[in-house]
């Protein structure tokens, strides 16, 4: 249940259900619906294997950017590497909806995730979308409905929500996201469908997305690897009736990018804090290089080692792993400068203080049980320091445990 449901988007409405695409019969297809014509605006994998949804998505964002009303999602089947009777399931689905819900043509996106290379069974969605109309639900229950049908290996549902102000005008923003494993940072790494009830044109948005996503979703990393059907997706329905953004800069812009950037960033770490098998989070930050791209790449190249990953999960003090990561990046720097500190906790009133390993690229002495009990923390700082530069990134992730393996040794089964 929400805290606060007067933090819901006006004009928003919810729904998740079973349609038994998932053979156990949990839920396994939401909708997210506006009421008014939405802009809309997305962010795809970068995945050559694009799946069928994600192609669809990009021709009807193409087609009908500030006419959209509904996102429908499935989850049990990613229908991804399915070739043309894929495309032409999505757009069933696509037209079915619009079909039951009297709405035009090209005007609902949909996403989907589950196993790769399976026919998506169209006509159990079609079925349960009467059902789907009759369960819509204005409020956080509604919410929290759609954010369960649309879990597969996730152990809960990933939701956020926020408020402020655009032009002296209230605006809300609230989203829900999907993803545990095969996530990495190379545009979207999972589901995510957010609604804002701001006025803004389809382009502004679309540069909103653009800059809230480099800043969360790709701040992110699981396993290092990208699905072939991640997607961000944003509607703006306008009801708020802030003056309208059709410029990507000035005060009331950045006010409605901070707004859509912490609710990307709050659904962003709960994808992390939820990675399969994950027991710690992770936080890396990499500053005093020349650029930020060069802090992203060094911060990511930590982020994705098994040997930093499952040094973390097992407890084990070896910080050797961390600089050994960082100058496999291919990122030029003077080992000479590295400065490395470790620190760990969840409660900011007890958490341990930053312990210093590296100065000048050389190791300090230092107690290896300080050391050692601040590996163990649930949660972990990794603060690298390459110069003097102004280049700086934080990349969220986790450890690597048995059960990962064991979770993708028998997904299909």
């Amino acid at each position: 249940m929400m805290t606060d449901e007067a933090l819901l988007p006006l004009g928003f409405a919810f729904a998740g259900l079973a349609c038994g695409i998932k053979a156990n019969g949990r839920p396994d297809l939401a909708l997210v619906f506006s009421e008014v014509p939405a802009a809309a605006a997305g962010v795809f994998t970068q995945n050559r294997f694009a799946a069928a949804p994600v192609q669809f998505d990009r021709q009807v964002l193409s087609l009908n950017p500030t006419g959209i009303h509904a996102i429908l999602i499935n989850s049990g089947n990613a229908n991804a590497v399915t070739g043309t009777a894929g495309l032409a399931a999505v757009r069933r689905s696509a037209e079915a909806l619009e079909a039951t819900f009297g709405l035009p043509p090209w005007s609902t996106l949909v996403m989907s995730t589950g196993v790769i290379g399976q026919p998506l069974p169209v006509e159990r969605i079609e079925a349960a979308l009467p059902a789907l109309y009759r369960a819509l639900r204005a409020d956080g229950e509604g919410l929290r409905a759609a954010a369960e049908a649309i879990m597969t290996t996730d152990t809960r549902p990933k939701m956020a929500w926020t408020q402020g102000r655009v032009a002296d005008t209230v605006v809300r923003v609230a989203g829900m996201a999907k993803g545990a494993g095969m996530i990495h940072p190379r545009m979207a790494t999972m589901l995510a469908a957010i609604v804002t009830d701001a006025e803004v044109t389809a382009a502004a948005l679309q540069q909103a997305l653009n800059r809230a996503v480099a800043h969360s979703f790709n701040r992110i990393s699981v396993d290092g690897d990208t699905s072939t059907n991640d997607t961000v997706l944003v509607l703006a329905n306008g009801l708020a009736g802030n003056p309208l953004l059709d410029g990507i800069s000035g005060p009331d812009f950045e006010a409605f990018v901070a707004l859509l950037t912490d609710v990307c960033t709050r659904l962003a770490q709960a994808i992390v804090r939820d990675g399969e098998g994950a027991t710690k989070f992770v936080t890396i930050r990499v500053t005093g290089l020349s650029t930020d791209e060069e802090a992203h790449r060094v911060a990511n190249a930590i982020a994705v080692s098994p040997l930093v990953k499952t040094a973390i999960y097992g407890g084990d003090a070896n910080w050797g792993r961390i600089l050994m990561a960082a100058g496999n990046s291919g990122v030029a720097f003077a080992p000479e400068a590295a400065e490395l500190w470790i620190s760990g906790g969840v409660d900011p009133q007890t958490m341990l203080p930053p312990l210093q390993l590296v100065a000048a690229g050389a190791p300090l002495p230092f107690a290896e049980s300080a050391s050692a009990h601040r590996f163990a923390q649930p949660e972990l700082l990794i603060d690298l320091r390459l110069g003097a530069g102004p280049g700086q990134a934080i990349v969220w992730t986790c450890d690597l445990s048995h059960a990962y393996v064991t979770i993708n040794g028998s997904y299909r089964t």
